[in-house]
């Protein structure tokens, strides 16, 4: 004889729809953009200084302005003479720091060991 094994009746659940923005008006969208192309503009004339030496990846690294706590460290690196992908990669990964990973997202640890690592080339 078979025995029949019964589920237990499956839990109630409801569908939830994602999670709606709040509209913004024309104006609050004009400002957003317009504070992202200042930024994006900043950043770019950061990566020209560090390009050209008038700027310091580490000062860069130990006081970050606002407006590049979300700049990718990567990136920032990138800009710096004589650093490529194969040698930031090799540099972030001695200092355990992900290559995603943001300024202002460094823990002070990381931060301090890669200002040092940086200073010590």
């Amino acid at each position: 004889m078979k025995e029949c094994i019964s589920m237990p009746p499956a839990a109630h659940t409801t569908i939830r729809s994602p999670a709606s923005t709040p509209e913004r008006s024309l104006v609050q969208r004009m400002d957003a953009l317009s504070r992202a192309n200042q930024i994006r503009t900043r950043r770019a004339q950061l990566k020209r200084d560090l390009k050209a030496g008038r700027s310091s990846i580490q000062d860069v690294l130990l006081a970050p302005p606002d407006w590049v706590e979300t700049a990718k460290v990567f990136d920032m690196m990138l800009a710096v003479p004589k650093y490529g992908r194969v040698k930031v990669n090799k540099v972030l990964q001695t200092c355990r720091i992900s290559p995603s990973k943001t300024i202002g997202g460094l823990s002070e640890r990381q931060r301090s060991e890669l200002v040092t690592l940086l200073r010590s080339r």
